[in-house]
């Protein structure tokens, strides 16, 4: 690996694009973990910890005498990470519980009809708000899924209070992990 204490353009490459890959896979490392995926995380951490040796080696061997590795170092981690959570928001791995909260009426019975028509199960809770009669609609679902149910929503009905919340586990129901 001498070619990597050289001054090239090739060092530096490796060590930008290096650098944006590491970060990008810790950061879906640490989301996987966080939900649970113990196993996937561990795997992803043999490869991120990997690339971390042979980039920061790189970067350490010499850098007092060639700043510019480590600013391409900085400028790397820094798009790594937010390409990670790009990357992690489309992967949308995981689980989350959904809260609706409507004006109780025959619009309501059609909502939970189009959710379920779409494969979600809906709870209905009754309750009274500020404004009325109100419904709670509850559902528990997988992340990448979200856009759908939160676009059903709003067509039927546009003034429906959305709220989402991370769910690291859910036992029992509908929804199958």
């Amino acid at each position: 690996m001498e070619f990597l204490q050289e001054k090239n353009i090739w060092v530096y490459a490796f060590i930008f694009f290096g650098k944006i890959v590491e970060v990008a896979v810790a950061t879906v490392r640490i989301v996987l973990i966080n939900r649970g995926e113990r196993v996937k995380g561990s795997i992803i951490a043999a490869f991120e910890v990997l690339l971390w040796l042979l980039i920061t080696g790189t970067v350490l061997t010499g850098f007092q005498d060639d700043l510019f590795k480590v600013a391409v170092f900085v400028a790397a981690f820094a798009l790594g990470n937010y390409l990670g959570s790009w990357m992690e928001d489309k992967l949308a791995f995981g689980l989350c519980s959904i809260q609706v909260i409507v004006p109780e009426s025959e619009m309501t019975s059609e909502l939970t009809t189009q959710l379920r028509d779409n494969k979600f199960a809906v709870t209905a809770v009754k309750g009274t708000g500020k404004d009325g009669l109100r419904e709670l609609l509850l559902l528990h679902i997988k992340r990448k899924r979200i856009p759908l149910a939160t676009r059903i929503i709003k067509e039927s009905m546009d003034k429906a209070v959305i709220i989402v919340n991370d769910a690291k586990v859910i036992h029992g129901g509908f929804i199958r992990k």
